[in-house]
């Protein structure tokens, strides 16, 4: 049910990683380089994802490479909300794609994460959802559409700014296809004739209570890939591995890119979980139990005799 691995969440946002802490990301390409081998050891099938970038930044991405952190990934992934934060047009997608392409030209790019919101109007999300797909079905091999549910207002967006950031932070809040109160938007309608081939990033809360119905809704959809995470800070809560057990049973009708991230404040150099850890290998390890956990590889049975 796992087909790949994503080290962490957005690396070159400082919203998810702190730039102060790792200015030129020497210590997130070694965190790279530890979980890559993590992984691989406890399963060489599953697909390894480099962080998913936000902004897109081909920079960057070059930077990974002097770092090393390139050869211990197999398909570099982007972001991108063009009608939200992105201060680039949305028709301007496969340009974008085509800037990390040139750079890394001997893997593939995956788009783990895109969406519009409906702050402004549901419309204008009727009419992303349906550009995005026209723009990037069939031009990458894997879409995950952010998101399935709004984000619950209580719950608060992980942001670095919160309310000062006026209604950039507020749209955190709309980029569901179902409000908070359950009822569909009308682009779900939308998205239900592209589920099979666009697949949904959702995130989930420790223990959340959505966790059934967003199974089951899924389903309904016919989605096939999903995209959802794994808190390396959670693994510390109590009850932490039975709800990570029940969590994955749930999600094994899907292809999951289960992303591993968010620092333990007691394991940062400062106490956030976008702080880099003090051992990044405290974090390959915590990816390799995950995969040998959900994703245990398959042993060769021996060849019968006679």
């Amino acid at each position: 049910m796992i087909e790949a691995a994503m080290i962490w969440n957005e690396p070159n946002n400082k919203s998810h990683w702190d730039p102060e802490l790792d200015p030129e990301w020497i210590r997130y390409a070694d965190m790279v380089v530890r979980a890559g081998a993590a992984i691989e050891a406890a399963n060489p099938t599953v697909t390894r994802v480099l962080g998913g970038m936000s902004p897109i930044d081909p920079a960057w991405t070059l930077r990974m490479g002097e770092l090393g952190a390139l050869d211990s990934v197999d398909v570099v992934a982007v972001h991108g909300f063009p009608l939200d934060w992105n201060l680039w047009p949305i028709h301007a997608w496969p340009d974008k794609i085509a800037e990390i392409e040139a750079v890394v030209p001997d893997k593939p790019v995956w788009v783990t994460e895109v969406g519009v919101g409906s702050f402004g109007a549901e419309e204008v999300q009727v009419f992303g959802l349906r550009r995005t797909a026209e723009l990037l079905i069939g031009r990458v091999p894997r879409i995950f559409w952010y998101s399935l549910h709004d984000l619950p207002r209580a719950w608060g967006a992980t942001t670095r700014h919160r309310e000062a950031e006026g209604s950039s932070y507020y749209r955190h809040f709309y980029m569901g296809l179902i409000r908070e109160d359950g009822t569909p938007k009308p682009a779900l309608a939308d998205y239900a004739t592209i589920a099979d081939r666009m697949g949904l990033m959702q995130w989930f809360h420790f223990e959340d209570p959505r966790l059934d119905d967003t199974v089951q809704t899924m389903r309904r959809l016919g989605v096939r890939h999903l995209r959802t995470g794994l808190s390396w800070a959670d693994s510390f809560r109590p009850g932490a591995t039975e709800w990570f057990d029940r969590m994955m049973a749930a999600l094994e009708p899907f292809d999951v890119t289960l992303t591993f991230c968010f620092t333990p404040e007691h394991l940062g150099l400062a106490p956030h979980h976008s702080s880099a850890p003090l051992d990044p290998q405290g974090f390959a390890d915590f990816c390799g139990w995950a995969i040998e956990r959900y994703a245990p590889a398959v042993p060769q049975t021996s060849r019968a005799i006679g």
